[in-house]
């Protein structure tokens, strides 16, 4: 490991520039209209002709601080109704040219061109609404806290209409008050907001920005936003409540010895209400809440010691997930390690252990969030399941901002039923001690009072971002007693160091479609917290690891593990016994632009894996002749030679095939079939969504799945359902 780090050491001494924010934001005044203007993408009422426009004209990649390559124009005029953004960015590729390479909504930032906005109303410079649009309107939205904790799946009520032309694309935004989040109001006073506009232009994978922020930063980092002066916008309504109603019918057919011969049909109404108490607190009642639209979960081969966790997918608890998101987890999936502790995981909630939906009868979450503080609570009260007749699942969580970019908090839930009562607490902390250098940690301690066990856990993270390299330092203690029932963690009775460092090195000697050269350096250790004995060690190098300029990946990399097994270890139904193993594995990644008609990438790993060997082989292709139609393949497959204590040879396959065609981003069929060889599963989600109306939706869903049971024979199930929701803005 050693000689990797010394390999790397001379370009950190190489300086990057990450600026400070300016003392001298730039500045920009919306103007005021009494007309009504309607989104439709164009721009034409005279009000837009009248309103001053601002410049994007600050490149953050692939040059920072180089002029944006392409004009991208900008006008905000409101009334009392709604605040309006207008964009024009011009650009010369085609009308029929854009990059959209889906219409979902929330699509991945990266494979599109696009538009949009971060708004801090409060001013507080930490947090943000995120509203966002492709070349197509698709929508995208989010609130972002610290640029570090994102609710990705909020839905912000607001409507967008885009106009493609061979010379430019315009995007304008209407969006009610309602949605914003700033302080109270006579409707008279004006209020300075924090503000900041973006832009992708994916054919040459340029990020351009109104306010300037280092490119180890993104948008949303509020500290660097500019200021919307001299704003008035209305008071805050009376009532402003949501209801969101619905219908459903559901027809489900089950066979087999596990799931039983069983035909019912079911007719379910329920629905949400959100009411903006006041511009801070949101108090959200749900009755009779159902889940069937959300999507399924994506299957994986687990070959690791680790748990697999799997992303919450449905809505209600998606959002304002960031508040109650205490605990640890991978960054973006890759840096600070693999161990999770979550001292509250939503899924845990209408869940049983095999994850089959239990019933929600009913629940309430209040939100406070303020310049200075955040509170929430959660209440859930879950039907029969797990063996019992009911389940209450409460959730409290509090967070205190200290000093500019600082934060501290606590946490508690507590899962309730006739026959046991399970809690958990923790203090959690973030420091942002520069704009580099950040630390997070936690303690946390369960109790079960039916097993008489009390549990501990904690984890420090330091964590050192500059545009050359990021490097971190993870540190955890979970002891084998800690079981966060409302929680997640990745495993027990260990201590764990994960440090590493990940590189992104430019330089004019570099062929000119390689971005960057970002060569890295993992490492994890874990120790038996009751022995001090080491029981799995990996040091993971890619020192050729290319980012192109148009987005792919050229990358190969190395891994050295050693597993300590004291119990018996059965990946995929093959047996390895207890002892020491060491061995070695190599790999490579090849990735296509991710943004263009058709995109691809295969990843390759061979090398030992325990007494045996393992080859890896994962592969995923899309085919998007236009945004409107996607159809996309993944494969997955391991072979395994002379494996365990039976010398085994197997073969382990998942196919994943998916299909979105959307006549527009408001009306779109989705197909999905998975097939996993490990227990012999065909499932199938084929689910047609229209969004009728802001928020308001028609589904139409079917599903069905087959699967070996334990006993070798098959089990089959079926389901179609009918939902029909509405949104009422009062």
């Amino acid at each position: 490991m050693l000689k990797y780090f010394l390999f790397l050491f001379p370009f950190i001494s190489v300086a990057q520039e990450v600026f400070k924010p300016s003392v001298n934001p730039l500045e920009m005044i919306p103007m005021s209209v009494e007309a009504t203007m309607k989104a439709d993408g164009h721009l034409d009422e005279p009000a837009w002709k009248e309103a001053k426009s601002i410049f994007l004209n600050f490149q953050v990649e692939p040059f920072q601080g180089r002029k944006a390559s392409f004009s991208s124009e900008v006008k905000v005029i409101y009334n009392q109704h709604f605040l309006y953004v207008g964009a024009i960015l011009k650009d010369t590729i085609g009308r029929n040219r854009y990059r959209s390479p889906n219409l979902k909504r929330d699509y991945v930032f990266g494979e599109n061109d696009l538009f949009g906005l971060a708004l801090d109303g409060f001013s507080d410079k930490r947090n943000a609404i995120v509203l966002q649009s492709n070349a197509y309107g698709a929508q995208r939205d989010l609130l972002s806290f610290d640029d570090r904790q994102y609710d990705y799946d909020w839905d912000g009520l607001y409507r967008v209409r885009t106009h493609r032309s061979d010379s430019s694309w315009v995007a304008e935004f209407a969006i009610p008050w309602q949605t914003l989040r700033y302080p109270k109001t006579d409707g008279k006073a004006a209020q300075d907001w924090g503000i900041n506009f973006f832009r992708l232009r994916r054919a040459s994978n340029e990020l351009t920005v109104w306010s300037p922020h280092p490119r180890s930063m993104t948008p949303l980092r509020m500290d660097y936003a500019g200021r919307m002066k001299g704003i008035v916008p209305p008071p805050p309504t009376a009532t402003n409540i949501r209801f969101i109603p619905y219908l459903l019918e559901n027809v489900r057919k089950t066979e087999g010895t596990e799931l039983g011969n069983s035909s019912y049909e079911t007719f379910k109404m329920g629905g949400e209400i959100k009411w903006a108490v006041s511009p801070t607190t949101i108090l959200d009642l749900t009755f009779q809440t159902d889940f069937a639209q959300a999507d399924v979960d994506r299957q994986v081969n687990n070959i690791s010691r680790f748990s697999v966790f799997f992303p919450e997918r449905r809505q209600f608890f998606l959002e304002n997930a960031s508040l109650f998101s205490a605990g640890l987890a991978p960054i973006n999936q890759v840096l600070g390690g693999s161990m999770y502790i979550q001292p509250f995981f939503s899924r845990t909630i209408g869940l049983d252990a095999n994850v089959n939906p239990i019933a929600i009868t009913a629940g309430s979450r209040m939100v406070y969030r303020s310049e200075q503080r955040n509170i929430g609570g959660i209440f859930m009260r879950q039907g029969e399941g797990d063996g019992d007749p009911y389940t209450n699942f409460y959730v409290g969580r509090y967070s205190e901002n200290v000093g500019a970019q600082n934060r501290i908090g606590a946490i508690v839930t507590s899962k309730q039923s006739i026959s046991k009562q399970q809690s958990t607490a923790a203090l959690d902390a973030f420091f942002r001690f520069n704009q580099k250098l950040s630390f997070s940690g936690m303690v946390t301690i369960t109790q079960d009072n039916r097993a008489n066990q009390d549990g501990l856990a904690a984890y420090g993270q330091l964590l050192y971002t500059t545009n050359l390299y990021t490097a971190y330092w993870t540190n955890t203690w979970v002891t084998e007693n800690y079981n966060p029932a409302m929680g997640f963690v990745s495993r027990r009775n260990i201590t764990s160091n994960a440090i590493g460092i990940d590189m992104n090195v430019r330089k004019a000697w570099m062929p000119s479609w390689v971005r960057s050269w970002e060569p890295g350096v993992y490492t994890e250790f874990y120790h038996s917290l009751k022995t001090g004995k080491l029981i799995e060690q990996h040091i993971l190098s890619g020192p050729l690891w290319f980012n192109l300029q148009n987005g792919g990946i050229l990358g190969g990399y190395i891994e050295a593990s050693v597993q300590n097994l004291e119990e018996t270890f059965s990946p995929v139904g093959i047996e390895i016994k207890p002892g020491y193993y060491d061995y070695f594995r190599k790999g490579f990644l090849l990735a296509s632009d991710p943004s263009g008609p058709y995109s691809g990438s295969f990843e390759y790993g061979w090398g030992g894996y325990y007494n045996g060997f393992l080859h890896t082989i994962d592969a995923k292709g899309r085919f998007a002749p236009i945004p409107f139609i996607n159809l996309g393949l993944t494969w997955s497959r391991n072979i395994f030679e002379r494996m365990g204590v039976r010398q085994e040879n197997k073969t382990v396959d998942l196919l994943i095939l998916e299909s979105r065609l959307a006549l527009s981003p408001r009306l779109q069929w989705i197909g999905f079939y998975q097939k996993n060889t490990t227990d012999q599963l065909n499932a199938i989600n084929m689910r047609l969504a229209w969004e009728y109306q802001p928020l308001s939706y028609v589904y139409l869903v079917f599903n069905a799945s087959d699967y070996q049971g334990t006993d070798k024979t098959t089990q089959k199930q079926q389901s179609f359902l009918a939902k029909l929701s509405f949104l009422k803005q009062f």
